[in-house]
């Protein structure tokens, strides 16, 4: 229960950002934001990798570090070929912040079905704050073609993560 609240408070710094930010944030600082949130999913994934007990866990934790590294590249790549930079800003400062609180709080936690759980409570929640991120921030502040299309790419994986991540709660006991 702890571990949650942890990861509860991380999640809820992190969104509290994105309201000082909205509306203020940079095609470059957009950039660093995703890179930020693929980053973080490969980050918590390792955790999950090594200390889930879970099958379905595990899987779903290296589809995450699988899918957020292709994707990570993926919008890399459409990013250098219109010279995007990534630029840190209190955003994508923060999401990095608490990632690696949550990934610290899932090392600290012991492994078994209370991990599974909060591992999978986490995701959900990151997942739902990364979704309202893109629709309520990031979309509405982005200008280049390309950084929209990244955008729109990540919430398709994100809400795709989302839904799968639910079901797996939903079955954990």
């Amino acid at each position: 229960m702890k571990t949650i609240a942890v990861l509860t408070l991380a999640t809820l710094a992190a969104a509290c950002s994105t309201t000082r930010d909205r509306g203020n944030l940079t095609d470059p600082e957009i950039a660093m934001v995703m890179r930020v949130a693929n980053l973080g999913e490969v980050r918590e994934g390792n955790v999950a990798r090594e200390k889930a007990t879970d099958a379905t866990v595990r899987e779903f934790a290296t589809m995450m570090v699988n899918e957020h590294t292709d994707a990570n590249v993926k919008a890399e790549e459409q990013l250098a070929k219109r010279e995007i930079p990534s630029d840190d800003s209190p955003t994508s400062r923060e999401l990095d912040a608490s990632s690696a609180a949550a990934a610290d709080a899932l090392r600290a936690s012991a492994a078994g079905a209370a991990f599974d759980r909060s591992y999978m409570d986490r995701q959900i929640a990151v997942h739902e704050q990364v979704l309202s991120m893109v629709d309520k921030t990031l979309l509405p502040a982005a200008h280049d073609k390309a950084v929209r299309q990244a955008l729109t790419d990540m919430r398709a994986t994100v809400s795709k993560h989302l839904d799968r991540a639910r079901t797996i709660r939903a079955a954990l006991k």
